[in-house]
């Protein structure tokens, strides 16, 4: 028996661009999007409805090279900056690429951030994140293998599903993410087979 919950996704249909169109590239037949961070700064994409509960997940390929200061990430969230919204995160922090951060907020209410060696670069390839999301259960997998899972104080307000890349130098004076150095730029961070739940 196979995970239910996959049949019940399917992929992305349209998303809306927050802001910076010009770095998000959006392909609807390949189910592929694309952010680039450089002098002109990142940008953020979102899907155009909310969920309430399901599975989410992407293939994603980070930005290789000195990636220092930067987060990229995949995420869910009630409202992007409503400060009592509900969100569940993958962030990728640019100073090591070879770890994956989670957290969640209920209500506003976060501070439950983990890392997870991942056991690669990110920036090498492709590899699925998911993220199960039900009343009484969050499961954040990595190609497959379930790297945490949250059963208490579960979000329950309907999510959009995020993606953005900026520069996040300032988050605990560089401690965060790192100082951005930008020696590489252009940074392209690639997702694909974006996967969301079916809604009736």
């Amino acid at each position: 028996m196979g995970d239910p919950s996959v049949s019940l996704s399917h992929p992305l249909k349209q998303i809306a661009i927050d802001y910076n169109p010009k770095a998000c590239t959006y392909c609807a037949t390949s189910n592929s999007i694309t952010l680039t961070y450089d002098h002109q700064g990142g940008a953020r994409w979102r899907s155009t409805t909310r969920f309430l509960y399901g599975t989410f997940s992407a293939m994603i390929r980070c930005p290789g090279g000195n990636t220092s200061g930067l987060n990229f990430n995949l995420y869910l969230s009630s409202l992007e900056g409503e400060k009592g919204q509900d969100e569940i995160d993958f962030e990728f922090l640019g100073k090591d690429r070879s770890v994956v951060q989670t957290n969640f907020y209920t209500g506003g209410v976060g501070n439950r951030e983990q890392i997870h060696e991942l056991g690669f670069d990110c920036g090498d390839g492709f590899h699925k994140y998911s993220v199960k999301w039900e009343a009484d259960l969050i499961e954040w997998a990595v190609d497959g293998a379930v790297v945490r899972r949250a059963v208490e104080d579960i979000p329950r307000k309907a999510m959009y599903l995020y993606a953005s890349m900026w520069d996040a130098s300032d988050i605990d004076e560089g401690r965060w993410a790192g100082k951005y150095v930008g020696c590489d730029q252009p940074y392209v961070c690639v997702y694909k087979d974006i996967q969301v739940p079916r809604q009736s």
